[in-house]
C-alpha cells in the first residue's frame, strides 16, 4: 500500500502586506501558499533561492488580532505577529520558504521571469524521487508512489509557464526599465550589494547555457546591471 508523503507545519512570520499578497496569489492560481513555495523550490536552484531577497519579519507595530479559542484566556483578543501556516516536506528553513514565496510574488508581477523546459521538469521529478527515497530510508517504509508527485509537478509547471519572460522590445534604455529587468520595485533606490545579489540570481536563470536562458535576456540583464551601477556610482 502506498504511503503518504510526510509533511510538517511551518509557521512563517511576515508582514501582513506580504501575507495577504501570498494568499491572494494562491487564490488567483487555484492553489495554496505551500504550492507556491514548492513550485519555486522544485524549479529554481537552491543557491538562487538562498541569494534572493528576504522580505523579513513583520515590522514593529504590524500585528494582527485573533480571539483565543482555548485556555484560561479563551474568548479574549490577542495581538500577534502576522504569519503564514504552510505544510511542506521537512528540512526547509523558515527564511528559505519565505524567500521562495517572495520569488513567486515577483514571478507573478513580471519582476523575475523564467521559462520551464522539459529538462527542468525531469530534473524536478528526479528531485521529488530523491526526497521520497530519503523519507523511506528514515522511516523504513516501502517506496512512495510518485503519481501524486508527478501530478503536482505538472500543476506547478503550469503555474510557472504562465510567468514566462518576454524581453523588452526596445532593450533597456531607462533607469525604471533597468529596475524592472533586475526585479526591483518601480522607483526603488537599491544599493550596490542588493544589485549584485539580484544579478547573481537572475544570471543563473537567464544565462544562455542554462536550460531556460537566452542570449537576449542575458544581454538585457547585463545592460540593466551596467545602467544601475552607473546610476549609483
Amino acid at each position: 500500500m502506498a504511503t503518504q508523503s510526510v509533511k510538517q507545519s511551518y509557521t512563517i512570520p511576515c508582514s501582513s502586506v506580504f501575507r495577504d499578497a501570498v494568499l491572494a496569489l494562491a487564490t488567483k492560481r487555484g492553489v495554496n501558499a505551500a504550492d507556491l513555495a514548492r513550485s519555486v523550490m522544485l524549479i529554481v536552484p537552491q543557491g538562487a533561492i538562498e541569494d534572493y531577497e528576504d522580505p523579513g519579519d513583520p515590522p514593529p507595530g504590524d500585528r494582527e488580532t485573533i480571539v483565543l479559542k482555548s485556555g484560561p484566556a479563551e474568548g479574549r483578543p490577542w495581538r500577534r505577529k502576522p504569519r503564514l501556516q504552510l505544510r511542506l516536506p521537512p528540512g526547509h528553513s523558515i527564511i528559505a520558504v519565505r524567500k521562495a514565496l517572495n520569488m513567486a510574488l515577483h514571478f507573478d508581477k513580471g519582476e523575475v521571469k523564467m521559462r520551464v523546459e522539459k529538462a527542468d521538469i525531469l530534473a524536478a521529478e528526479r528531485k521529488a524521487l530523491e526526497e521520497a527515497h530519503a523519507m523511506k530510508k528514515r522511516q523504513h517504509e516501502p517506496p512512495v508512489e510518485l503519481l501524486q508527485s508527478r501530478e503536482e509537478l505538472e500543476r506547478l509547471r503550469a503555474i510557472v509557464d504562465n510567468l514566462a519572460f518576454e524581453p523588452l522590445d526596445r532593450g533597456v534604455t531607462t533607469f525604471n526599465e533597468a529596475l524592472h529587468v533586475m526585479g526591483f520595485a518601480p522607483n526603488a533606490r537599491p544599493d550596490i550589494k542588493s544589485i549584485r545579489a539580484k544579478y547573481r540570481v537572475l544570471a543563473a536563470i537567464h544565462h544562455p547555457d542554462s536550460n531556460y536562458g537566452s542570449h537576449q535576456r542575458m544581454t538585457q540583464l547585463n545592460a540593466a546591471m551596467d545602467l544601475l551601477r552607473r546610476h549609483i556610482a
